[in-house]
């Protein structure tokens, strides 16, 4: 029966994107796996279940914390990247030990998530008799300012996401791209986004339905908000592996912290470097421009 009750909690956690994992339980898994161990799999063997060649899983004993880079490569490009499969691998590999210890971390890490994803998907209740009999599309209507409620909702070349200490950068943005020839169209939250709505909602909203790619301003600051953090993560399980570009990140200053190793698979645009400043603009410009 013990067993029977864990393939049906690994089943249930099957489609839940290993995001849903916090740092307290990637922190645990690393004091567990980094270790070489003689008569225990460690990360080495994980990495090889997950699909890691050879030469990756060579190049990943060079990091500091190759249980942690590893589960963050993985989780960007790999689809199969769930909770549950990293269970499953875990007992493949003969590591009930860790199964056992770190499952209940899992699970609440997991409730939390669906929790979050249910909060930010919830629409307000409305009394019947304000409601509007205006037939309404799919989409949510009145969330920015150019939407119709009549018609259809606005749609975006890519949304903007930033810190709000970055907003000079971001002005600098819509000058060089909305206000040229390239002549697309930002979704900027400060400018766009009509007050009073839930933050999640609108976020997940726009980024999935309204945008077709996102603009990830990186920055010291970035590295700490956890809006941006969101944001990004929402944006990745939409695009594994990059498969469609969806994210784009941007440099624009020097930075002291490390760069998000979630996001180092991705090509950078890098306003810093002087070298290829010059093209920086129509270079950012083409990638949105993308069908």
């Amino acid at each position: 029966m013990a067993g029977c009750s864990s393939a049906t909690a690994v089943d249930d956690l099957s489609t839940v994107p290993l995001v849903a994992l916090n740092m307290t339980v990637r922190k645990q898994l690393s004091l567990y796996l980094n270790p070489r161990n003689m008569v225990a799999a460690d990360w080495t063997m994980v990495a090889e279940a997950m699909g890691f060649s050879y030469l990756e899983i060579t190049n990943y004993q060079t990091v500091p914390n190759p249980t942690e880079r590893v589960l963050e490569d993985w989780q960007a490009c790999s689809t199969e990247a769930t909770v549950g499969h990293l269970l499953s691998i875990l007992e493949n590999v003969e590591r009930k030990d860790v199964v056992e210890d770190l499952r209940p971390l899992m699970e609440e890490d997991v409730r939390k998530y669906k929790e979050s994803l249910k909060k930010r998907a919830v629409r307000p209740l409305q009394v019947p008799e304000v409601d509007s009999c205006i037939p309404r599309t799919p989409e949510r209507s009145g969330l920015t300012l150019g939407d119709d409620p009549e018609g259809s909702p606005e749609l975006f070349d890519a949304f903007i996401c930033y810190c709000k200490s970055d907003i000079t950068f971001v002005h600098e943005m819509i000058r060089e791209l909305e206000q040229t020839d390239h002549r697309l169209k930002l979704c900027v939250f400060d400018r766009n986004v009509l007050p009073g709505s839930c933050v999640w909602t609108i976020t997940s909203e726009l980024i999935e339905k309204r945008c077709k790619r996102m603009v990830v301003v990186i920055s010291d600051e970035y590295i700490e908000s956890d809006a941006c953090d969101f944001q990004t993560k929402f944006a990745l399980s939409l695009s594994p592996g990059a498969r469609n570009k969806r994210l784009i990140p941007v440099v624009y200053k020097s930075m002291t912290k490390q760069f998000p190793r979630i996001l180092s698979f991705l090509t950078v645009c890098d306003y810093t470097n002087q070298y290829t400043k010059t093209w920086f603009w129509e270079r950012l410009a083409k990638a949105l421009s993308l069908p």
